[in-house]
């Protein structure tokens, strides 16, 4: 079960790292709640080793909070927390759309996207792909990666909002006009309607969501 340097496999610790993920993505895993290792190895039928380093990689990701007090838990959503994630996609996403316009990037699989509705979690994860092939195109890999850093934790208040009030019927509106302005070749257009939605959600977050001390 082991590989060189008593690592457990690749395969086995990414599969500790991903149920984990999609459990607080899908909130499976609540917001506040304690992640006990020995608790988390049952349930995947795994040890406590793989479980640790997991937890350790969703801390540097944002999705979990370490203390050395209260030990893990995942992370609480508030206003803090959106306005940090925010403000970063509102500097660097709709200029991204913009330059991937401008490039004649394709824009198939964010229309591939909007029809991956079926329940929340799949929602929370269509829109992840939806905005991340908005940018992808945009022929900056730096600027790529770092949107790709606030994945996580952008998936994380997208379903905390829609949790409060969902607001997707809206959304999706507002995904088809971005997504077609962007196609018809009308960059900056498409640019300030994508700036307007995320604005949007951010500012209703910022008033429903407490300020938890963390």
């Amino acid at each position: 079960m082991y590989d060189r340097a008593g690592a457990l496999p690749a395969s086995r610790t990414d599969f500790v790292l991903e149920s984990i993920k999609e459990a607080i993505l899908y909130g499976k895993l609540r917001p506040g709640q304690a992640l006990v290792e020995s608790d988390l190895a049952s349930s995947l039928a795994v040890s406590k080793t793989p479980v640790r380093e997991a937890l350790k990689t969703l801390a540097g990701s944002g999705l979990v909070v370490m203390s050395p007090y209260k030990g893990a838990t995942v992370r609480t959503v508030d206003a803090e927390l959106v306005t940090s994630v925010y403000d970063v996609r509102l500097l660097l996403e709709p200029e991204a759309l913009s330059r991937a316009v401008a490039r004649g990037a394709d824009f198939a699989e964010a229309r591939a996207a909007l029809d991956d509705t079926e329940d929340l979690a799949v929602r929370n994860l269509a829109n992840r792909r939806f905005h991340r092939a908005l940018y992808a195109g945009c022929g900056n890999p730096l600027m790529i990666r770092i949107l790709d850093g606030l994945h996580d934790q952008a998936a994380l208040v997208t379903a905390a909002g829609w949790g409060l009030r969902p607001t997707w019927e809206a959304e999706d509106a507002e995904h088809r006009a971005i997504l077609t302005t962007a196609e018809e070749g009308h960059g900056e257009a498409a640019a300030d309607l994508l700036r307007r939605h995320l604005r949007t959600f951010a500012d209703r977050l910022a008033e429903e969501l407490p300020d938890v001390v963390r």
